[in-house]
């Protein structure tokens, strides 16, 4: 099992592979393949035969999961890639969190 920082609707960057240099918005995470499905990235085109409930059939275009290790969290302050880190932060009750931050700039994620 997967330990990732990531999180589903993170705006990420792909960093390696065909895709290289697209940005989306992740839709799903595989923690036991180590792999997610990013909006727009590693499209692939799926033939289907008619069915009931798709009587034409034809061609369907779908996104396609790539590895976690090709891409990158999108710094919500500086709107480059940027490594993950997390905090230990306090609020007024005294309660303590662990939060997520930019490690480029050093932004709270939220999300």
């Amino acid at each position: 099992m997967l330990k990732t920082r990531l999180k589903k609707n993170d705006r990420v960057k792909v960093i390696a592979g065909n895709h290289r240099g697209k940005e989306g918005k992740i839709l799903k995470i595989f923690r036991d393949k180590k792999r997610v499905i990013v909006e727009g990235v590693n499209i692939i085109k799926r033939h289907t035969r008619p069915t009931q409930k798709n009587p034409q059939g034809g061609i369907t275009q779908k996104e396609a999961p790539i590895h976690i290790s090709n891409i990158m969290l999108i710094d919500p302050k500086s709107n480059e890639p940027s490594r993950i880190g997390m905090q230990i932060i306090a609020d007024d009750s005294g309660n303590k969190k662990r939060m997520r931050y930019g490690k480029k700039s050093g932004e709270i994620i939220i999300g």
